[in-house]
């Protein structure tokens, strides 16, 4: 009776535990800011393969992507919009490895992960599709990308069993957002003159573009030197 007692204890630590610190490794991703950045654009997220996972969902796709957008792809929040920027997650799995290590934890009353060991991993892929849209909604361009991520469940550097799913989906989402952001930035220049020239209809010229590669150069000063 003892010892399933602390079988069960042992369980919920597995389940609990983990020295890092989760919400600290979701949510973040690297500095690497598009030069020049895109317009605001409205935000649509499709994350709809994460429903069926058992670890993060959609709205933490759709938080990282915000954070992304934040940090290296858009200009600072302002009141005109100039397009969309869709991301759709086009599929996601997951799974669990090294469950032969979990067993032999358990029978051992995790002796070897008390030593740094692994409990098991969790495992997962995601293909990512962005797509960047104009306000007449015409697709300018679309760009793929995927990703895989393994994350250890471990006492030391490591992740719980509860925490560790879900962060295995969100990088592998983070590694298909890092493989799209340099066939954008390749695009960046482009794609923002043509945003604004569409959103402003006709407005201004190319040369009005703010920061368009193709802006005229300020005129020359006057030579004082010169006489009438």
């Amino acid at each position: 009776m003892r010892y399933l007692f602390q079988i069960s204890l042992l369980c919920l630590l597995v389940l609990t535990a983990g020295c890092r610190s989760l919400e600290k490794a979701l949510f973040t991703v690297p500095e690497a800011a598009l030069n020049p950045r895109l317009p605001v654009l409205e935000v649509a997220v499709d994350a709809q393969p994460l429903h069926s996972s058992n670890g993060a969902t959609p709205d933490d796709a759709q938080k990282l992507f915000q954070l992304e957008l934040q940090r290296n792809l858009m200009d600072a929040k302002d009141t005109t919009t100039y397009g969309t920027v869709r991301l759709h997650i086009t599929k996601a799995t997951a799974k669990r490895t090294a469950r032969g290590l979990h067993i032999v934890q358990l029978a051992t009353l995790l002796t070897p992960a008390m030593l740094g060991i692994p409990i098991e991993y969790f495992q997962a892929t995601a293909q990512a599709e962005l797509q960047i849209v104009d306000v007449k909604g015409n697709v300018l361009a679309t760009y793929k990308g995927k990703g895989a991520s393994k994350i250890r469940v471990a006492f030391y550097h490591g992740y719980s069993q509860k925490g560790a799913p879900r962060l295995a989906d969100i990088e592998a989402v983070r590694q298909a957002l890092n493989e799209i952001r340099p066939q954008l930035a390749a695009d960046a220049g482009t794609l923002r003159e043509q945003l604004i020239l569409v959103r402003t209809a006709g407005v201004v010229t190319i040369s009005d573009v703010p920061g368009s590669i193709l802006a005229a150069p300020d005129p020359a000063a006057a030579d004082s030197t010169k006489t009438k």
